[in-house]
């Protein structure tokens, strides 16, 4: 990572990149891949599911990447206080599909979950879901439901205390303030000195107005005050849907728009639709960039390099290994990296 860009430098200047492999993404192969490549094409940070399986992956990459010159990002894992569509994953039982069904959910899964497994057997490949509920109003005979993928709250503590994380994201919902303190709490009982606790929240799916959101932002400050944390405000615009398009990009920068101007103390980061459109958005909105610390990619990241790790699966190896595809995909990370870390304001 260059001279200046280190994680908590990056927030200070807003170079600050973070990759999201997905808080119920579980595929270790996919996972190993984008963390060596993303890191680096030079992230500060990678957000990964909760899970020893998932973390060992991460290190992988990540000594990959360490290997070849990168810096070190942080490690990040995502939590939740309560029910979150970014923690669950999609189940049918494919033995209730009529046989002249065309599968639309198939066709909508930008995680390439639903097909047939290693075993022969159709469905959902559990491992590769990170829950974006696509699939859900795509059946037309409305047989697929989601499964919460929530961490119990005494798993918490010795789970961090297990892999040491650098820092923890708590996405939070409206009226669940005690359920936060509650996980701050049990973040606090790990014992491990985390740089930064992100916060992530947004105001689809609720009857929230921004007001009323930047109040959930400012009780949550208080929790993490108290507990000599240092808060990173991430705000989900649309969330899980940054491979969509321009569109979704404009939602992001929306929802900072509308709740910077109230937010608590500490850098704001883009998350939720954000793709290759976020900063040319930003362009347009001189007082509201120069105060945007960074942003988040999650889809948009996993989709650009699908084609090439579903290549490297084909021939036998992983993306990592095959010194012909990881150039290329290299390539492709930089040209969505490499214009936040070259942001000039």
């Amino acid at each position: 990572m260059p001279e200046g860009l280190e994680p908590e430098a990056a927030l200070a200047r807003g170079h600050w990149v973070k990759l999201i492999c997905g808080a119920s993404n579980q595929d270790l192969a996919a996972i190993e891949d984008l963390s060596g490549i993303f890191a680096l094409a030079g992230v500060h940070c990678i957000d990964a599911a909760a899970d020893p399986a998932v973390v060992a992956a991460i290190r992988r990459g990540l000594a990959w990447a360490g290997a070849r010159g990168s810096g070190r990002p942080w490690l990040m894992l995502s939590l939740s206080d309560g029910a979150d569509p970014h923690f669950r994953k999609a189940w049918f039982d494919p033995r209730r599909c009529p046989k002249t069904c065309s599968r639309p959910c198939e066709r909508v899964c930008p995680a390439l979950a639903i097909g047939v497994a290693a075993t022969g057997e159709p469905g959902v490949l559990a491992e590769r879901c990170y829950g974006c509920g696509r699939c859900l109003p795509a059946c037309p005979h409305h047989l697929i439901e989601e499964r919460g993928q929530v961490l119990a709250g005494e798993g918490v503590a010795p789970l961090l205390a297990q892999l040491r994380p650098d820092a923890v994201e708590l996405h939070t919902q409206p009226g669940r303030g005690v359920a936060f303190a509650e996980r701050v709490a049990q973040l606090v009982a790990s014992g491990v000195p985390l740089r930064r606790v992100a916060v992530s929240a947004g105001l689809e799916g609720t009857a929230q107005s921004s007001r009323q959101l930047a109040a959930e932002l400012w009780q949550r400050f208080g929790v993490l005050r108290r507990e000599g944390m240092l808060p990173l405000w991430q705000l989900d615009g649309r969330p899980m849907s940054g491979d969509v398009g321009a569109g979704t990009a404009a939602a992001a920068v929306g929802l900072a728009a509308a709740v910077l101007p109230l937010a608590p103390p500490g850098p704001v980061q883009l998350a939720g639709g954000t793709n290759a459109h976020t900063l040319l958005q930003l362009a347009a909105r001189a007082p509201l960039r120069r105060q945007i610390a960074g942003v988040a990619f999650g889809g948009v990241a996993r989709r650009l390099l699908q084609p090439l790790l579903l290549e490297a699966q084909h021939r036998g190896r992983s993306l990592l290994a095959d010194g012909l595809l990881w150039p290329q995909a290299l390539r492709l990370a930089q040209g969505l990296v490499n214009p936040w870390l070259e942001r000039v304001e």
